[in-house]
């Protein structure tokens, strides 16, 4: 089991406002992009439990009959090579924190691929016709509408 990490103490009353507002599921990329998908016409389960061999993976978009698993990664929460960056207040919490999320990516990737499904992780800053694309022609033969 995983230790966790003591809270840390806001630094500012709007860190309080802004870490508040950060969602788990339905974020604004991820909305967008399951916008843009179904109106392409493709039909996908969002926050989807994979039962594993070893936990339950909660998938952001699904397409079941392709065994297709789609992660749609902030550049903060998951320390993006291009964006991400570990916060100078509070980095004995937040360091750890965001490594710790990276890990548990890399995990739920393994856990995902060794149960069969193919992984594609969009990051939050693609643009909506790349993350499409990617998604659509994600596997060796490309999704289809309907």
């Amino acid at each position: 089991m995983r230790r966790r990490l003591p809270y840390p103490r806001p630094t500012s009353p709007s860190a309080t406002a802004v870490m508040r507002g950060n969602r788990k599921t339905d974020t604004r990329p991820e909305v967008a992009l399951r916008a843009a998908l179904h109106a392409r016409g493709l039909r996908f389960r969002k926050n989807y439990p994979v039962v594993t061999a070893v936990r339950i993976v909660r998938v952001d978009i699904a397409f079941t009959r392709r065994r297709l698993a789609i992660f749609v990664d902030g550049c903060y929460w998951h320390l993006c090579p291009a964006h991400g960056r570990i916060p100078k207040a509070n980095r004995g919490y937040w360091e750890p924190k965001l490594r710790g999320n990276v890990q548990r990516d890399l995990v739920a990737t393994g856990l995902l691929q060794d149960a069969g499904w193919k992984v594609v992780r969009i990051w939050e800053h693609e643009t909506l016709k790349d993350a499409v694309e990617i998604i659509a022609c994600g596997d060796e033969t490309p999704l289809r509408a309907g």
